[in-house]
């Protein structure tokens, strides 16, 4: 490690452990362009983005490792130079995206149903916990270990464990063909669908249904993809991406509402049929991912969802005062509470942003 990152490291651990020995919050933060995302922020900011750098990159051995500041973009053009890509899709949701961010919220795109989600793809990070030490979980290869993967379990952690520094993560090479293909369905009819192909050797690597159309996307080889597409039919779409891209980014005419409006994201068995909950809904992942603006309230949310086996996060904007992620039961919540004080005794990293009380 070079010097300049030496130095860097230093200060985190003299901001980290200050604000240990006074017990002040401290709100860890790289690009912020998902600080809208969970509870509210609370404490001094750690900017992390002069932590940045691409480590190691070994295109033949398929993992790449950065930096947390690193942004997001530049490690998506090097591997783009490689024809790879973080299979994942994570998305951005501003200019400002970090590594660190991507791991600490945990939120995949697209792909993640047929690829699977950030976790799945983590091998190893490295954390500087409470006390200002510097702690390394898991490694560049994949293997089978025994105990606790921790890597994997900062995941969606929203930075409550302590500060994510480097991260290695496992990448794809780009699919050699890509189609999209546009169906006509109702709301019904997509998720039997959707669920009938999903269960059948076809190349899906990206499903979405809003107003009576469905988006299939196939990705692999091209023998395979054309044979999929002379099989299902359908409209070929011609700006494809864009529009994957418009789902990952969140910048689909679907998403274009006030915050005012809670955007709720339901994840559940993907063969539930619709729910009797007003509002819009877009479905995403085979039927597995539902996204839904509605202004019925929270309770009645979580307990319809619920009931159909799955669980609700209020994604953006709303009433966050009824909770964001689904109510822990006391023996997880126990769980939570003897991590969080395992790695932040005095409970400095991001305080309430994932439940109030952690």
């Amino acid at each position: 490690m070079n010097a300049e990152m030496d130095h860097i490291l230093e200060e985190f651990r003299r901001r980290i452990c200050a604000a240990s020995e006074q017990k002040t919050a401290l709100c860890l933060q790289g690009g912020g362009s998902k600080k809208w995302y969970g509870q509210e922020a609370r404490g001094e900011i750690l900017d992390t983005r002069a932590y940045r750098g691409i480590v190691a990159y070994e295109p033949t051995e398929l993992v790449i490792t950065a930096r947390c500041g690193t942004p997001l973009a530049e490690i998506e053009a090097a591997l783009d130079q490689q024809n790879q890509m973080l299979a994942f899709e994570a998305p951005h949701f501003g200019a400002g995206a970090t590594i660190g961010g991507v791991l600490a919220a945990g939120l995949s795109g697209p792909r993640r149903a047929t690829a699977g989600a950030v976790r799945d793809f983590v091998l190893g990070a490295s954390l500087m916990d409470g006390t200002g030490e510097l702690l390394s979980f898991g490694g560049q290869v994949m293997k089978n270990v025994a105990g606790y993967d921790v890597s994997r379990m900062l995941a969606g952690s929203m930075g409550c464990l302590g500060l994510i520094l480097d991260i290695s993560v496992k990448v794809l090479p780009k699919p050699f063909a890509e189609t999209t293909l546009a169906f006509a369905l109702s709301e019904a009819d997509a998720i039997h669908h959707m669920n009938l192909w999903g269960g059948q050797a076809l190349p899906i690597s990206a499903s979405a249904w809003q107003v009576g159309r469905l988006m299939l996307r196939l990705s692999g080889a091209e023998a395979a993809v054309r044979a999929a597409k002379q099989k299902l039919g359908g409209e070929e779409i011609v700006d494809a991406e864009a529009y994957w891209t418009s789902v990952r980014e969140q910048s689909h005419d679907f998403f274009a509402q006030d915050d005012k409006h809670g955007l709720w994201r339901l994840s559940l068995p993907s063969t539930t049929p619709a729910l009797r909950l007003s509002g819009k809904t877009m479905i995403e992942w085979g039927g597995a991912q539902r996204w839904l603006y509605s202004d019925e309230p929270a309770h009645l949310i979580r307990d319809t969802v619920a009931q159909a086996g799955g669980h609700v996060t209020l994604f953006r904007g709303g009433d966050k005062t009824s909770g964001v992620f689904t109510p822990l039961s006391a023996p997880i919540a126990k769980i939570h509470r003897n991590l969080k004080n395992s790695f932040d005794p005095a409970g400095i990293f991001n305080p309430g942003r994932m439940y109030p009380n952690l």
